[in-house]
């Protein structure tokens, strides 16, 4: 039981930043729907499941090819993604909506954004010869539930904010890149 204990508590760890990302989704979209949380979650809990089971394919052999510049794509990717965001949230009315959150491109480079750490969990993964196919459902579907509740949860906040959300929404990104960078730099990864 300890093993399953501990996958769900690697399980909500990961998917932390995925659910702040949904949840800044959520404050964005003027008109979110279930079906575009659901989408939401489907992106993020995919590429959550999906970087550990490379991670665990590709074993220690590609960590150390990634590791010394993860932190950094990372950073980029969420500057440019929040970045976006905050410019667009200037040009909008309370009605209006930045250009879909929700679309396929915008949510891929999330998803990849929010979940490349979880590549080096696959990596950890294999090393302790954890059992893959529940651990990658299992944080899948953690990371799925909580990134539709956040985009849900980030619909309410967003119907009474909706431009300083957008902005918000977009420092939140912003600051989540960074904290990557701080913390990889301060373990001397």
């Amino acid at each position: 039981m300890a093993g399953m204990v501990e996958l769900l508590l690697l399980a909500l760890g990961l998917s932390v930043d995925a659910m702040v990302a949904a949840t800044t989704i959520g404050l964005c979209k003027v008109d979110l729907r279930a079906r575009d949380g659901l989408r939401v979650g489907a992106y993020f809990g995919g590429f959550q499941a999906l970087m550990p089971l490379l991670g665990y394919l590709l074993g220690s052999q590609f960590r150390r090819y990634v590791q010394p510049f993860d932190h950094w794509l990372i950073l980029g990717l969420l500057l440019f993604v929040g970045g976006k965001m905050i410019w667009e949230a200037r040009q909008f009315s309370d009605t209006d909506s930045i250009s879909d959150p929700c679309s396929h491109w915008r949510l891929f480079i999330l998803a990849i954004a929010t979940s490349l750490d979880a590549l080096a969990a696959g990596i950890s993964l294999s090393l302790s010869q954890a059992p893959m196919l529940r651990s990658v459902v299992i944080i899948g579907l953690v990371t799925f539930l909580l990134s539709f509740a956040g985009a849900m949860w980030g619909r309410l906040l967003g119907k009474r904010f909706r431009s300083l959300a957008s902005i918000a929404g977009g420092v939140i990104l912003i600051l989540i890149g960074l904290k990557v960078v701080v913390e990889h730099l301060s373990q001397g990864i």
